[in-house]
């Protein structure tokens, strides 16, 4: 069998990572007169990482974030000196996820909590979870989509088994009337089950004036704060100093 036909079978294997470096392996192992096992071990290695590589890419496409390149390491942390840094690296080890809690992402609109939020996620991809990303009124719209086409019962199922969920900007538009209880049966099915990271601009205690459905909120946040890490953003917000920074920069605006 010679290189091509080699390239050919590893490909027909479904060892793509392995016939991507093929001939430079095979030179290497010339150069450095590398024993078969090393050679082996190579190859096998650049095949498990080109498949780590791939579904942490596909892990990542399908959490559906807004911002997919928010990191922890792109935070500025002594901006609002006096947030929780600890609490923020917990988060980001996974280890809520593990425990099936959840986590409150809670501050003025501009303090960081979308970025965070998304971070986080980034993060707890990369400690082998699935995760799911949606804006508050996406979820909702999605929500009611399914409902009108029949597919309520089996979307629900599907977002119930992720193992982390993202509810980004509760507060920041308008809601239909049935958000409060679609919102409810979402973490009922979760309760316990699942993690669920919500971030909201309003504190908790305007959440039944902004669903209009005082009980069913009530219902919610019993469920939602039972095992939650609460985590206060701001209370100076990015978008300020940067509309600031901008005026400063330039008188005539």
């Amino acid at each position: 069998m010679n290189l091509v036909e080699l390239d050919h079978a590893l490909r027909k294997l479904r060892l793509s990572g392995m016939a991507a470096v093929l001939e430079t392996r095979l030179r290497h192992a010339h150069t450095e007169k590398l024993t078969p096992i090393d050679l082996v071990s190579a190859l096998v290695s650049d095949e498990l990482l080109r498949r780590q590589d791939r579904l942490l890419e596909r892990r990542h496409k399908q959490a559906g974030f807004r911002d997919p390149d928010r990191s922890l390491d792109g935070f500025d942390f002594d901006f609002n000196k006096k947030m929780n840094r600890t609490l923020i690296h917990e988060l980001a080890t996974g280890r809520f996820v593990a425990q099936r809690e959840d986590a409150l992402l809670l501050g003025p609109p501009g303090t960081g909590k979308s970025h965070l939020a998304q971070a986080i996620g980034r993060a707890v991809i990369h400690q082998g979870y699935r995760v799911r990303y949606r804006e508050a009124h996406t979820l909702i719209e999605e929500i009611a989509d399914a409902t009108l086409d029949g597919t309520r019962k089996a979307y629900l199922a599907d977002l119930a088994a992720v193992p982390l969920l993202i509810i980004d900007d509760l507060g920041m538009r308008k809601l239909p009337h049935t958000a409060a209880e679609d919102l409810l049966e979402v973490i009922m099915r979760r309760y316990e089950r699942a993690s669920t990271v919500l971030t909201s601009n309003r504190p908790v205690d305007d959440w039944g004036k902004l669903l209009s459905d005082t009980a069913a909120v009530t219902a919610l946040l019993d469920r939602l704060l039972h095992h939650a890490h609460v985590l206060k953003c701001g209370p100076r917000s990015w978008r300020t100093k940067v509309h600031t920074d901008l005026r400063t920069e330039d008188p005539t605006k």
